[in-house]
């Protein structure tokens, strides 16, 4: 696709700020209704995906030329994905997509984030985005009694991404995860040193090419492997694996689940048996890419039409993916079988949830924001009266753990792999 496939869409949008928001419906304190992280520090409409419309439209009319403070307005966007929720609560038309291709154009004209360039640049080289040694990827196994996918066959992959796999003060949560899968007798195996990025976050920042190189390469060592299922705990390579991929043609072809649905299966069959207490009060925040950004993609093929010359309608009908299909029951029902703990919803969960701050590329490039995003996300937490907050995506713990020691935040940050582990 391209920014002028969304042409119509850029017309279309009333400039009603819908978007800056949570759907109505789903409001319940008046401190947390605000959906838009960008929208709602910068204070500025061009912030918002409705203001991406009004830029999307005037750049393809030749109206206005990149500035500085075009760019600073797309590349200050987690592309969570909230926006679009909420958008298609009053309006269907798909201000993620274009938004998507507008940091396309972008790279493509010689306008990316110099701070994403050069993260691309590493992935290029080391086929990662921590810019670290592909030769240090699978250290983070070792000791672990794990059969290499390189080598020998298993029935399951266990991809831990990129995150997961170099940053130090997580190793113990990749590492239990897969300690879980091998108590449970789980044929599971890695690629160690070989495995390579999703993508999906390059993708993000607006590479096209990082996207389909990845996907084409992650096809055909997985179908060389002869796997039936990939397992990953990180929620951005889920949602690649699973969505990303089967947008641009290249689905995987095996079962893809996220670490948190493969542990509701185990502990279903009684693979897993969680008996140890754990006295907590916790509150569990919704990843993006595990939540509304993880639901299937849906493919259409059609003509738009206009009835009486004015209202733009599709042939065939045309679904939307609006959020709701997302993984949010497993790792709630997980949490609430865990002996002990207690549960409570933060004003804004599910397909409403707010960002963690930490997609989109706005950690790397302008990790203030990625901060203050995460801060709010915290107040919220503590505003339930939890004591620890919990998600399922290395990503999100990461931004988290940063912005509790940057600001001083006193909650507990787990991944719920943790609080798992610890109830065995």
């Amino acid at each position: 696709m391209a920014i002028e496939d969304f042409e119509h869409d850029s017309l279309r949008c009333i400039r009603c700020s819908y978007c800056k928001w949570i759907p109505w419906e789903s409001m319940r304190h008046p401190d947390f209704m605000q959906g838009c992280p960008a929208a709602a520090r910068y204070h500025f409409h061009a912030y918002a995906s409705g203001g991406k419309f009004n830029m999307a439209l005037s750049l393809m009319k030749e109206r206005i030329d990149y500035t500085e403070g075009f760019l600073d307005a797309v590349y200050k966007c987690q592309m969570d994905g909230c926006c679009d929720v909420s958008c298609k609560a009053v309006n269907d038309i798909e201000p993620l997509q274009l938004m998507q291709e507008l940091r396309i154009k972008c790279v493509q004209d010689g306008q990316g984030d110099p701070v994403h360039a050069l993260i691309v640049e590493g992935l290029r080289k080391e086929d990662n985005m921590l810019q670290r040694s592909k030769a240090d990827r699978g250290q983070w196994a070792e000791g672990l009694a794990v059969k290499d996918l390189t080598k020998e066959k298993a029935e399951v992959a266990f991809h831990a991404g990129c995150r997961y796999s170099f940053d130090e003060d997580l190793r113990p949560t990749v590492r239990g995860a897969l300690g879980l899968l091998l108590g449970a007798g789980v044929d599971v195996g890695i690629m160690g040193e070989s495995e390579v990025c999703c993508g999906g976050r390059a993708y993000e920042m607006g590479y096209l090419g990082e996207l389909t190189k990845y996907a084409e390469h992650n096809r055909e060592t997985l179908k060389t492997a002869g796997v039936t299922t990939l397992v990953t705990p990180c929620s951005d390579c889920y949602q690649s694996f699973k969505v990303q991929y089967d947008k641009i043609g290249r689905s995987l072809g095996i079962e893809v689940l996220h670490i948190t649905e493969y542990l509701h299966r185990l502990i279903r069959q009684g693979g897993i048996r969680l008996t140890q207490e754990v006295p907590l009060t916790v509150t569990y925040h919704d990843p993006c890419h595990l939540g509304r950004l993880s639901e299937p993609w849906v493919h259409w093929q059609g003509k738009e039409v206009k009835v009486l010359n004015q209202m733009i309608c599709h042939e065939p009908p045309k679904k939307y993916r609006r959020g709701a299909n997302g993984v949010y029951d497993v790792p709630r029902e997980i949490l609430k079988s865990i002996p002990g703990l207690k549960l409570v919803e933060m004003y804004r969960i599910r397909e409403s949830a707010w960002c963690c701050g930490a997609g989109g590329g706005v950690m790397e490039a302008s990790p203030d924001f990625a901060v203050w995003t995460g801060a709010e996300r915290l107040k919220e937490a503590r505003a339930v009266g939890a004591e620890a907050i919990v998600s399922a995506c290395p990503w999100c713990t990461r931004n988290f753990l940063d912005t509790a020691g940057e600001t001083g935040e006193r909650i507990e940050v787990y991944d719920l792999i943790d609080l798992v582990r610890q109830a065995i």
